[in-house]
C-alpha cells in the first residue's frame, strides 16, 4: 500500500520547504486528458486573492490543473456547504481559504470542522521548517506535526444542563487513534525520520488520553527503527519554545494538535509561511497551516502568500505532479532565501504581488534549465 513515487530531479538548490513523501497510494478521482480537476474554496478574508495568485502561478507554469470554484463563507448561504462537499467528493481534492467561525453564536457550527468530519479528513499534517532569511528565535527547526482531525473536543457535543453549568463531551475511539498513529509512523518511515513524539495529557485524562498514549506506544513496537517518546502537552509546549530542535515527528489528539501547531508555526516565522494538509482515505483538502482568515489584511496586497503557495505545492505532490511541485517550490525558495523578497510580517517591505511575481520569474528560468521530460 505504501510506496514511494518518482521524482524528477531539478538542478539547483533544493528547497527545504518541498512537500515530503505522502504515505499511501491514492488514485485521482477527476483526471481527464492528463489534467486534474480540483475544487477551489476561496473562503473568507484573504482567501479569494490568494486563490487568484495560485491560479496565476499554475497557468504560468502550465500545471495540469483545472479549478472548479465553489464559494463557501460564514454568511450561511443556503446550499453552499452541500455544493462544496459535492464538488470535493466528485474531484477528490480541494484547496481552500479559511472560513470564518462565529464565536458569539452557539448555533453556528464551524464549516471548517464540518468539511473535515463529513469528508473524514482524519490527518492534519504541517511541516514547520526554518527558512534561513526569515527572522526567528531559533535556527535548525524541522518538525512534522500530525494531528488527529475528526474527534476529541471538536465533537461539537456540548450543552448547558442548568443555567451556568455547561458540559462539553470529548470523544475518542481506538479506531481513530490507531489510524492517526499509523499515519505518523508511516510518514516517518517514508521520509527517513528518526523519532515520533506522542503528545498527551494522560496524567489527568487517564481514560481518554490514556487510551491515546497506549495505542501509540503499542504501535511503536511495529517500527523498531523509529525512536518513540511520549510527552505531556504542557511540557511539550515549554520544550517546543525552548529547544524545538529536539522534535522530529509529533503526533497529537485534535485540540493539542491545534495549539502545538500554532506554536510551531510561530517559531518559524508566523502564519503566513506554513501550509497544512488534511488527508483521508478518499479525499484531501489543502490550506494554510494556522487556518487564519486574515480578514484585516484582505484587499491590501500585503498578506504573505507563502503558506498558500506551499499548500498548492502540497496539492500538486499529492496528485503526482512532481515536476511542477518541485519547480514552484524551488522558485518560491529562491524568492524568499536568495532574493529576500519578504512581506511585512517577516520583516520585509514587499507586497504579496512582489513575492508572486518573483516566483513567476524564477519559475520561468527553472523551466528553461529543466524542461519537463
Amino acid at each position: 500500500m505504501f510506496s514511494k513515487l518518482p521524482f524528477q530531479a531539478i538542478r539547483g538548490t533544493a528547497s527545504a520547504i518541498r512537500t515530503h513523501q505522502i504515505p499511501g497510494h491514492r488514485l485521482p478521482l477527476a483526471k481527464y486528458g492528463g489534467r486534474h480537476t480540483v475544487c477551489a474554496l476561496p473562503g473568507d478574508g484573504i482567501g479569494p486573492e490568494m486563490i487568484a495568485h495560485i491560479k496565476n502561478i499554475f497557468s504560468f507554469c502550465h500545471a495540469p490543473i483545472n479549478f472548479e470554484e465553489v464559494q463557501v463563507s460564514s454568511s450561511l448561504l443556503d446550499g453552499d456547504m452541500d455544493a462544496a462537499l459535492l464538488a470535493i467528493e466528485r474531484n477528490g481534492v480541494a484547496i481552500k481559504g479559511n472560513i470564518e467561525t462565529k464565536h458569539d453564536d452557539p448555533q453556528f457550527n464551524s464549516r471548517n470542522v464540518e468539511l473535515r468530519t463529513k469528508l473524514d479528513l482524519y490527518a492534519n499534517i504541517l511541516h514547520c521548517v526554518t527558512i534561513p532569511t526569515v527572522p526567528s528565535r531559533h535556527a535548525g527547526i524541522d518538525i512534522v506535526l500530525i494531528r488527529e482531525n475528526t474527534e476529541g473536543e471538536y465533537s461539537g457535543l456540548e450543552h448547558e444542563t442548568v443555567p451556568g453549568i455547561v458540559e462539553s463531551i470529548k470523544i475518542v475511539t481506538r479506531e481513530k487513534i490507531e489510524r492517526i498513529s499509523r499515519m505518523a509512523f508511516e510518514y516517518a518511515k517514508a521520509n527517513g525520520r528518526k523519532k515520533v513524539t506522542a503528545v498527551h495529557k494522560a496524567n489527568i485524562q487517564k481514560l481518554g488520553d490514556g487510551l491515546f498514549l497506549k495505542v501509540v506506544r503499542d504501535m511503536s513496537e511495529e517500527y523498531k527503527d523509529i525512536k518513540f517518546e511520549a510527552m505531556i502537552v504542557d511540557n511539550a509546549s515549554m520544550q517546543l519554545v525552548s529547544k524545538p530542535q529536539q522534535f522530529d515527528v509529533m503526533v497529537m489528539p485534535n485540540l493539542y494538535g491545534n495549539i502545538i501547531s500554532n506554536i510551531a508555526c510561530g517559531l518559524v516565522g508566523g502564519p503566513g509561511l506554513v501550509s497544512g494538509m488534511n488527508l483521508g482515505d478518499k479525499y484531501a483538502v489543502f490550506e494554510t497551516g494556522t487556518r487564519n482568515t486574515g480578514t484585516s489584511l484582505a484587499g491590501k496586497d500585503i498578506a504573505n502568500p507563502t503558506a498558500f503557495i506551499r499548500a498548492s505545492v502540497d496539492m500538486l505532490r499529492y496528485l503526482g505532479c512532481h515536476y511542477h511541485a518541485n519547480i514552484i517550490s524551488n522558485a518560491l525558495w529562491k524568492a524568499l532565501v536568495e532574493q529576500k523578497i519578504h512581506t511585512k510580517d517577516i520583516g520585509g517591505s514587499n507586497s504579496a504581488s512582489d513575492v508572486v511575481n518573483a516566483t513567476l520569474i524564477n519559475i520561468e528560468k527553472l523551466m528553461e534549465e529543466n524542461p519537463k521530460k
